[in-house]
């Protein structure tokens, strides 16, 4: 199919890079092709280098989320400077997020009921998203492309190579590959024990800070802090702090965020105005509440997610809150989120909807996937605490001709610490392939 309508943007020039925007209009669902339609929106990107970028193949890039925009940037650097070499870039905003017709706190409540909020939310999946690049690469007129999937943005790739391969002329793919079958109990179990090795890794480097996070927790315990948009900061949502532990390029601003955290004050200690800020862009999800409503459902394929995380955290006790030294988390998400977070408490009847949801759709076609003939490289991250290492190499052993480069060099962020070397590397193993 393609897009019903195709618009495109002025071009602009700034520091080396060209940049063009490009709205579409696409079914809402793909089954009933004369219905809704939403818009979703992609940037172009190019290199000044090329007298005619026009010319350069298409690399479609599939962002990390679900429910985060695409990439925002004012110059070439990193995987993009690598790939400007010898591509046109396209940045998607998926559906429901950025410029693309927004699935957010103010447009949800105006859907109707939280029934009409969840029906309306199935459709921003993986299979939704391979269907509109389908149709952006058919109105674009593009041949077969390159498509870089980063986290669920590989996990994107899969359902692509699954249901639409023959728009694919290559697939590179980092901290992407999700299990293809199997409830979502089995990745939390796995990446709990990886978020528990890599709390160890951490405290091991800053070991005044296990003491510290501790105490800050039995202060939140003791005594009512609020964020700065007026909610209170619990224990448990202080923890999720620990999402800084997914990555090389981040992990030791954790430090920094921690050393902030207390001021004396008349009375006895509290936390700093500072470090209030920074906690609250970290747990907040007002900006992307697409994230905590379908983050569960990425992993569900005819079975209900039924607040997996939640139900298997309870099988780690050194993560409650209560432990003697808790530990920090993940990007988990837990039902009490919905309680806590100012942005998310409206539409805590829609999670639950979704949370108990048990007739999701196949998100991949195994049996295509093991006939694959689309030359497919892929990134994995030995110590990644978001996508298992072993669930990833499962995965790939089932994916006919995917080429896995293995590194402990980098964690879930890999390509924002070295993301040229990392996607050249890719690219070349498919050249080779």
């Amino acid at each position: 199919m393609t897009a019903r309508a195709h618009e495109t943007g002025s071009t602009r020039v700034m520091r080396g890079v060209k940049t063009t925007p490009h709205r579409f209009a696409v079914p809402l669902d793909y089954t009933v092709p004369e219905g809704e339609h939403i818009e979703v929106f992609a940037r172009e990107y190019s290199s000044t280098d090329h007298d005619d970028a026009a010319r350069l193949p298409w690399l479609l890039f599939l962002q990390g989320g679900p429910g985060v925009r695409g990439n925002r940037t004012t110059q070439l650097s990193g995987w993009m400077k690598a790939a400007a070499r010898d591509f046109r870039i396209l940045m998607l905003d998926q559906r429901g997020t950025g410029l693309s017709t927004p699935a957010d706190t103010v447009t949800l409540p105006l859907r109707g009921t939280p029934a009409e909020q969840a029906r309306y939310l199935r459709h921003f999946r993986a299979d939704s998203i391979v269907a509109d690049a389908e149709s952006i690469r058919n109105a674009l007129g593009s041949e077969p492309w390159t498509v870089f999937g980063q986290s669920f943005g590989g996990f994107c790739t899969l359902s692509y190579l699954s249901f639409a391969p023959e728009g694919v002329e290559r697939a590179l793919i980092t901290g992407g590959l999700a299990p293809l079958a199997g409830p979502p109990e089995r990745v939390y179990r796995s990446t709990f024990k990886r978020v528990a090795k890599r709390n160890a890794e951490y405290f091991s480097w800053y070991p005044e800070d296990r003491a510290l996070a501790t105490r800050l927790m039995r202060h939140l315990d003791a005594v009512e802090e609020f964020l700065p948009s007026g909610e209170r900061l619990t224990a448990h949502r202080f923890q999720m702090v620990g999402s800084f532990l997914g990555g090389n390029a981040r992990v030791d601003a954790l430090h920094y965020l921690l050393e902030d955290a207390f001021v004396p004050a008349p009375g006895g200690e509290r936390l700093s105005s500072s470090f209030l800020d920074q906690v609250q862009s970290v747990v907040s999800r007002r900006s992307n509440p697409l994230y905590a409503l379908l983050h569960e459902s990425i992993y569900c394929q005819g079975e209900a997610s039924r607040w997996a995380a939640w139900r298997v955290l309870k099988e780690f006790p050194d993560f409650a809150p209560d432990a003697t030294d808790p530990l920090l988390t993940g990007e988990m998400i837990y039902p009490w989120y919905f309680d806590e977070d100012p942005a998310l408490i409206p539409l805590k009847e829609t999670a639950e909807l979704i949370a108990a949801a048990d007739d999701w759709g196949p998100l991949y076609d195994p049996a295509r996937l093991a006939r694959n003939d689309v030359p497919v490289a892929a990134a994995v991250y030995s110590d990644d605490i978001y996508v298992d290492r072993d669930l990833s190499l499962e995965t790939a052993a089932a994916v006919r001709g995917l080429q896995v480069w293995e590194t402990s060099d980098f964690h879930h962020d890999g390509i924002n610490d070295d993301g040229d070397a990392i996607f050249s590397r890719l690219l070349a193993m498919t050249r080779r392939g």
